[in-house]
């Protein structure tokens, strides 16, 4: 006849616990990385890239509000024709 078989299960669970209070004290330093120059500059870059791409190359909305301006025949002045002239020659670097 076999007696104290749960005394082997209450061996077991002192082991378990001894070997989670072991593992509990873990060293703990702080973990740090240093990204260089050239790496930020290639993500500033690469950003820049996708935003331009995702840009449309005509703003829609501006066309169609000039549009509307040029219907009207008093809109074409002196000032506003002077005005485009100048920021087209800017634009051109003149």
């Amino acid at each position: 006849m076999i007696n104290g078989v749960n005394n082997v299960t209450q061996v077991t669970n002192v082991q378990n616990l001894r070997k989670t209070e072991s593992s509990a004290k873990v060293n703990r330093e702080v973990d740090s990385i240093s990204v260089s120059a050239e790496a930020k500059e290639m993500a500033e870059a690469y950003y820049l890239e996708k935003v331009a791409n995702e840009t449309p190359d005509v703003r829609a909305d501006r066309v169609a509000e000039v549009k509307e301006k040029l219907k009207d025949p008093n809109y074409l002045n002196d000032v506003v024709i002077k005005s485009a002239a100048d920021k087209f020659l800017s634009a051109l670097g003149i």
